[in-house]
């Protein structure tokens, strides 16, 4: 455990936020908000010319993208024109033509003259330049040799589909046939994934051998003794009752088939594979930093998942002093949920307490969360003038992944056929705290995730803007966001109760320390066992469950950094406003101004707040 600072060693959320100030103001895009107004009008009719080629190209890219990885550009973010196609961007020659394309992509947007678009396509060009610039940011990487985790692989997926309740539902017959078609395409993913992971062995480009061990155990468990048991077969028990006869029938015998001849030879091939070639060539080491060219690999990551050129030193001073700066207010805390003790033990003790852990059965649980949704829909309105139409369900994790898993949202289809979904991750009620729940609520439902993502559905968005909430570049907005609006249980009064404000500073000092770990084990060389061990000495947290986070940030790299760099943001630039307007600052207002245009790299969401109050100020 770190030492218990005073006061005076540590930084303030200004001092914090002004840490990014440098690297923002760095950024291509910062000054890129607003085009100048064309003048004359014998330029009409080019500039309509301009937003025309800017429509057709923002359209042909997302195209393109939904083509090369149509689960997490289509499917995974609520678009279902693609539920039938799987994608093969692993394969070298398709990664290539893709990395060839957005190039020719590139230069098609520099020959439109920005200064011809008005103030909405300005925006659209901006968005679209940092689109493509990022998409070509990992070209240089050989992402392709790694495409397998236990936290992202293509079987896994599938098969979480297969009870129809996630982003591809199973409700008609057509909806049935494009899944079936997905699985008769999987095989041919698992053979590409395999040479790719031989490459791989070849120059040095593999995952450790933790993760490894996780991948064997969920694609051995993906494995079934007959057709009939395989979690790929078990649409068949769900076809609704309104199907005929035929449909059925017809059903029934392709999934069979499909399982039988395609997918139980293709597992079999890839367990075998991990087993007995790729555990033995699995690298003992733990970051990124140890894959070749891993420094430069990394640094491109926090760049993806930052928007912003930040160091890994910066970026692991900065999650130290966050995490001291909590843990003077958890020591503040402490006497009102009734602890006396060290302030270091704090987080230790409430996860001892019984008392914080009242249920007993999954369904308890649900119920609680479905209370906390009640409230915070009665008080949204207060905070919020864009509120989305999309439902938010409530499901537990799959318990295929739930062992592996990390609470989490999908969202909503843009055609209304699902709601958007929050996931919970309970692996036994009697041991599942409370402590937590307001806080978890509020990043993966409302306001957080399903405020922003439903409604990126129902504003008037170009689509490579509208399903971008899955995108590894948006991390920064999407994931700041649902951070930053965890805070917001103090103004929705959620935070009057004690544990549930210990919670949320719990999961900010998550956040906090996954700056600490993530660099850590990416660019300072710490050993899994020992960012295992902060986890447990900060967060109170057992070994296992630290162990689990873990080993998520081992194969995301930078990802979680994308949290607490965007909450503080969001922070930062609430601060602003507040300061310069004073009793004219409107929360609803703000709120609109930072996700009425959907999602927004830093930079160009704080010239858009800056513009904001330059307008109020005049």
């Amino acid at each position: 455990m770190l030492p218990f600072l005073p006061r005076a060693s540590l930084l303030t959320h200004t001092q914090l936020a002004s840490l990014l100030v440098a690297a923002t103001c760095a950024f291509p895009f910062a000054a890129a908000s607003q085009a100048p107004p064309a003048s004359g009008q014998h330029e009409q009719h080019h500039n309509q010319q301009s937003n025309k080629a800017l429509s057709k190209l923002a359209d042909a890219f997302q195209l393109a993208r939904c083509k090369f990885d149509p689960l997490l550009f289509a499917t995974a973010n609520g678009d279902s024109r693609y539920d039938d196609q799987i994608g093969l961007a692993i394969a070298p020659a398709v990664r290539a033509k893709q990395f060839a394309l957005y190039h020719q992509m590139q230069t098609q947007l520099k020959s439109i003259p920005r200064s011809r678009l008005n103030v909405k396509d300005a925006l659209n060009y901006d968005l679209l330049a940092y689109e493509l610039d990022s998409a070509l940011l990992m070209e240089g990487f050989p992402t392709h040799l790694l495409p397998l985790s236990q936290m992202d692989n293509v079987p896994s997926t599938l098969a979480n589909y297969a009870d129809g309740n996630g982003s591809q539902p199973l409700t008609t017959v057509k909806q049935h046939q494009a899944y079936l078609r997905r699985l008769n395409q999987l095989p041919s993913w698992i053979d590409q994934a395999i040479a790719n992971m031989q490459e791989g062995m070849r120059i040095g480009v593999v995952q450790p051998k933790a993760i490894t061990v996780l991948m064997l155990r969920q694609f051995k468990q993906l494995r079934s003794a007959t057709p009939q048991e395989s979690i790929f077969f078990s649409p068949v028990a769900r076809l609704p009752a309104q199907f005929s006869a035929a449909d059925k029938q017809r059903l029934s015998v392709a999934y069979r088939k499909t399982v039988a001849e395609q997918l139980a030879p293709a597992l079999e091939r890839l367990v075998h594979f991990l087993e007995t070639d790729y555990l033995p060539a699995s690298r003992d080491s733990t970051g990124w930093s140890a894959l070749p060219n891993g420094a430069a690999w990394y640094l491109a990551h926090i760049n993806e998942s930052t928007n912003l050129p930040l160091q890994p030193e910066q970026v692991h001073a900065l999650g130290l002093k966050e995490v001291a700066r909590i843990r003077l207010q958890m020591a503040d805390l402490g006497p009102k949920l009734g602890y006396t003790g060290p302030p270091q033990q704090l987080a230790q003790w409430v996860a001892q307490q019984d008392s914080f852990k009242p249920f007993s059965t999954d369904a308890q649980v649900l119920d609680a969360y479905r209370q906390i949704y009640a409230t915070v829909q009665r008080r949204l309105p207060e905070f919020f003038s864009l509120i989305p139409k999309a439902p938010l369900s409530l499901q537990l994790e799959p318990e295929l992944t739930r062992a592996t898993a990390s609470d989490h949202y999908t969202p909503s289809a843009a055609d209304g056929s699902h709601p958007g979904v929050f996931w919970p991750v309970v692996n036994d009620p009697k041991k599942y705290s409370r402590v937590d729940m307001v806080s978890l609520f509020l990043h993966e439902g409302l306001p957080g995730h399903h405020l922003h993502a439903a409604l990126l559905k129902e504003i008037d968005l170009p689509d490579f803007r509208k399903f971008s909430t899955e995108n590894p570049n948006s991390a920064a907005f999407t994931e700041g966001w649902a951070l930053y609006s965890e805070t917001l249980g103090k103004q929705l009064g959620l935070y009057d109760d004690p544990v549930a404000y210990f919670g949320h500073l719990n999961a900010e000092m998550l956040r906090a320390a996954r700056l600490v770990v993530d660099t850590g084990m990416h660019a300072k060389q710490w050993t899994r066992e020992k960012a295992i061990a902060y986890l447990v000495d900060t967060l109170g947290w057992n070994e296992a469950r630290a162990q689990n986070q873990i080993e998520r940030y081992m194969v995301t790299p930078a990802q979680a950094l994308s949290y607490k760099i965007g909450s503080l943001k969001i922070l930062e630039l609430r601060a602003r406003a507040q300061q310069a307007m004073g009793p004219a600052f409107s929360f609803r207002k703000f709120h609109e101004v930072i996700i009425g245009d959907g999602t927004l790299p830093l930079p160009i969401l704080e010239a858009r707040v800056d513009t904001w109050i330059g307008s109020v100020k005049q």
